[in-house]
């Protein structure tokens, strides 16, 4: 028994050290679908991301924080974020004479990739 005790204590400060930790994974991923209003995907739409923010004396602008990309093929964007936030979207495409804008809010969680679609009109 004297053996079997030390050859246990052993093994499982083995397994502790050698094991990799767990780390969560932190990432907030928020893909924007750009579409027009027959649902088909808008490409090459300019799309922002960003948050509007209150100050102490009640004055809403918009933070430091955005984020902007044009819309791929199929009228998609993805952005990473480190941190979960809430933001607006703004999306845009010049066709012709005329501008199409679309506009949403994205929620993004800890750990999780979000998707919203926008309607360009």
């Amino acid at each position: 028994m004297k053996l079997k005790l030390p050859a246990l204590l052993l093994c499982l400060i083995l397994v502790l050290l050698i094991s990799p930790s767990c780390q969560k994974e932190t990432d907030c991923v928020a893909v924007v679908k750009c579409q027009d209003s027959l649902g088909n995907a808008v490409a090459a739409a300019d799309v922002v991301l960003y948050a509007k923010v209150k100050n102490s004396a009640g004055v809403t602008y918009t933070a430091d924080i955005t984020a902007t990309s044009p819309s791929d093929n199929a009228g998609q964007v993805s952005f990473t974020f480190k941190l979960p936030a809430i933001y607006d979207i703004l999306a845009t495409k010049a066709v012709g004479t005329k501008t199409l804008t679309g506009i949403g809010i994205i929620k993004l969680e800890e750990g999780t990739s979000v998707e919203k679609s926008v309607t360009l009109r």
